[in-house]
């Protein structure tokens, strides 16, 4: 990289944390007032651990592309596996800008990843057990799926060694971060299950409302700068995309997230007969997430076009998750995060000739590999140290419970009175 990328680059990574703080801000709001000071605290603390462990043991599993793997061979070709670097970042050779800076943005990439599932699992996820379901997280699913990706693993090598393409693309990290998320999230939920009151014998799911939209929009909007600068950062470490191209990538990015805003408002109007306001802010971040996929390499035009099924598809995947296959996600994020980033993947594959058989592999190995061993991991620590608090815990409030104090001490909040016990 010369001096122009290298400054380019270390600005765009410095951006990157307002995305963390709007996503958090989002989770917030989804949730109820009763759970607001433990949704923050437990996003500080995923960050904390997911920063941690990325750089204590995770790197070492992902490392940097043309760094030492262990590989085998099938039918004569070598398979990547995973890196072979010391832990502790003492792989990281002194004054290599470059690899720094790819770590820098990694763990601010794996802290975003760690915040999805906090979302799904809101008002009776425990904040000890997020922190050990973050440190698996960091320490082993988000390192070695990455490593395929980003550290010149055998799905960065499909176009090499199968010829397919130019092999797996993902420049800003729609699988790596938000599907690796949105997965996890998945997996928490079937682990601790519904909220108290959510699904009633009569088959009937009242809806629990979030507390604070204004909290949902303004993080939404937040959002945006930092995601356009992961979107260009991440295009330049691991797609070697010059500094000229950050312009076309930003204009994606907000185009992207515009149309899926408006389709998600469009389809709630006439759904519903009003608009819904989370429902539109959760097509906004479904944009954004599909981006981060095609964001390098198709023309605004095409750009609006995968927004605007994003947005769509993240509405109709909402109801069919809550109504009809009882996923009680309260933010939306296995909807936002996972479906849309695997569209934004496959959207890389329709409009980016060659690539759609290096897409599917990427998506399959996602679904095939990542879900079930993200399940495995949650599901081995919710035997030793279960994850889900107590009826007690729901019933007061998270802040309350596991804080002592709540987030709007002056203020009066909810009750559960409106859902059935």
């Amino acid at each position: 990289m010369n001096s122009l990328s290298v400054l380019a680059c270390a600005v765009l990574v410095a951006i990157v944390p307002l995305a963390l703080a709007g996503l958090a801000l989002m989770n917030t709001g989804l949730g109820r007032s009763r759970s607001a000071a433990h949704s923050m605290l437990a996003a500080m603390a995923a960050i904390a651990i997911a920063a941690l462990v990325y750089c204590v043991v995770g790197f070492s599993w992902e490392g940097l592309a043309g760094g030492p793997v262990h590989s085998f061979v099938i039918a004569g070709r070598p398979w990547d596996w995973v890196a072979a670097t010391p832990f502790g970042l003492r792989g990281l050779a002194a004054g290599d800008t470059r690899a720094a800076l790819q770590v820098l943005l990694q763990v601010f990439a794996v802290g975003f990843a760690a915040l999805i599932p906090l979302s799904a699992g809101a008002e009776r996820w425990r904040i000890s057990a997020s922190c050990g379901s973050t440190a698996l997280l960091a320490g082993c699913t988000y390192p070695l799926f990455a490593h395929w990706v980003w550290g010149g693993g055998w799905l960065a090598q499909l176009g090499s060694s199968y010829g397919l393409g130019a092999g797996f693309l993902d420049p800003g990290g729609a699988s790596t971060i938000q599907v690796v998320g949105g997965l996890t999230a998945l997996s928490i939920v079937w682990i601790v299950g519904p909220r108290r009151g959510k699904y009633a014998e009569n088959g009937i799911a009242p809806a629990i409302p979030g507390h604070n939209i204004v909290y949902v929009l303004f993080g939404a909007l937040l959002l945006v700068p930092g995601w356009i600068a992961l979107n260009a950062a991440g295009a330049m470490l691991f797609a070697a995309a010059p500094p000229q191209r950050i312009a076309l990538i930003a204009i994606n990015t907000v185009l992207c997230a515009a149309a899926a805003c408006l389709a998600g408002l469009l389809v709630t109007r006439m759904r519903f007969g009003k608009p819904d306001a989370s429902l539109s802010a959760n097509g906004w971040v479904s944009g954004l997430v599909a981006s981060s996929a095609v964001c390098a390499y198709v023309n605004p035009m095409v750009a609006i076009g995968v927004g605007l099924i994003a947005g769509g598809l993240v509405t109709a995947a909402v109801e069919l998750l809550e109504l009809r296959l009882a996923v009680d996600d309260p933010g939306g994020a296995i909807s936002v995060h996972a479906v849309a980033g695997i569209w934004g993947l496959l959207a890389v594959g329709f409009f980016v000739r060659g690539q759609l058989l290096a897409q599917v592999v990427g998506v399959a190995s996602l679904l095939g590999f990542v879900l079930p061993v993200s399940y495995g991991l949650n599901w081995l620590l919710d035997r030793l140290y279960p994850q889900r608090t107590g009826p007690e815990g729901e019933h007061l409030g998270m802040d309350l419970h596991e804080l002592g104090s709540g987030a709007y001490p002056d203020f009066m909040i909810h009750n559960d009175d409106f859902v059935e016990r």
